[in-house]
């Protein structure tokens, strides 16, 4: 199993903090996420159905008339390498970790590539997955730029997969609406922006023939009642999202605003994290974590990644957790 951010219980034993007195900071996601209203009762007694309302509501937040809704976009990352033949698979590093795990795990054989080797990777793979903006670092590319990319790769019947997982603080750079397109595939999740991680629910965006093979490979009710009508009322509630992304874009430099005056300048980032480069990230992520602050650990580079605070105590306890970090690093304890 690969690392992931969010492991409170297991930072909880190591550190000797209690679990309820964490500040989590390591995942990503929406600390101010979409309301959870109560979920009706009939939902839990039913089978999911797929004419619930489901598909309208995403077909018109994506604006697409095709896509696939499935227990998260963790999902179509590990079956999506089962619906092709053995071939050339590059993936962008750093990135989400998973995607190269999945194809390698199915027999693949996959090329971690730099940002600059991309145009490249696009004449000479068959399948080019890229995650926009990054997760970790923030960088995006223009639609134009993807497209071309997934021009050169259809060409050969190839994929471009684009992971859009943080997408929805930005929805005009997404390239959902151009899909279906032969050879694109774009993954979109509600984990993140609407802050829905654990109902696990995402989507995927593709032609017809890959979504009919992917809905095979996974079988049936894939998400569950409950997250099915959670999804339709989030992605329907307007107002929210357009008032989340609002609160997000302040909150982002606020976040950039106080790294800064800690002396960690931002490297890259999004609405929902700031990614650090420092060669003493190990010490700053376990001098975070004795103050029972979790961010998310890179080693290649060494990095970090803060997501954000949700409360103005929570913004406070960051901020003087930062200030009281000692200078010599050689005096904190490490695990």
């Amino acid at each position: 199993m690969l690392e992931h951010g969010g492991k409170l219980r297991q930072a909880a034993e190591q550190y000797g903090v209690a679990l309820n007195d964490w500040l989590d900071l390591s995942t990503g996601i929406n600390p101010c996420g979409w309301p959870v209203p109560t979920i009706p009762e009939a939902v839990w007694r039913r089978l999911p159905e797929d004419n619930d309302g489901l598909e309208d509501a995403a077909h018109a937040y994506y604006q697409t008339d095709i896509l696939l809704a499935v227990s998260g976009s963790q999902a179509a990352i590990q079956a999506l390498p089962l619906l092709r033949p053995r071939g050339r698979v590059h993936v962008l590093t750093p990135t989400y970790a998973e995607h190269a795990y999945a194809w390698q795990q199915c027999g693949h054989p996959v090329t971690l590539i730099a940002t600059e080797e991309i145009d490249n990777s696009a004449n000479t793979s068959d399948v080019l997955v890229l995650v926009n903006p990054n997760n970790p670092t923030g960088h995006r590319w223009s639609k134009r730029q993807l497209l071309d990319w997934h021009a050169k790769l259809q060409a050969r019947d190839g994929w471009l997969i684009v992971d859009e997982a943080f997408m929805d603080a930005t929805p005009a750079d997404s390239l959902a609406p151009h899909c279906p397109l032969p050879g694109l595939i774009v993954l979109r999740s509600l984990g993140k922006f609407f802050g829905l991680a654990g109902a696990r629910v995402g989507f995927v965006l593709a032609a017809a023939n890959v979504l009919s093979d992917l809905q095979n490979k996974l079988g049936p009710w894939t998400v569950t009642g409950p997250s099915r009508w959670l999804a339709t009322q989030a992605l329907a509630d307007y107002a929210w999202q357009q008032h989340a992304r609002n609160n997000l874009a302040y909150a982002q430099q606020q976040l950039e605003g106080l790294l800064k005056d800690a002396g960690l300048t931002p490297t890259g980032g999004t609405a929902l994290y700031q990614w650090v480069i420092t060669h003493n990230a190990r010490q700053y992520h376990h001098a975070l974590a004795q103050q029972g602050i979790l961010t998310r650990l890179f080693e290649h580079p060494p990095s970090l990644r803060f997501g954000l605070p949700g409360t103005p105590q929570q913004w406070e306890r960051l901020r003087s957790a930062l200030r009281d970090i000692p200078v010599g690093y050689s005096e904190l304890k490490t695990y």
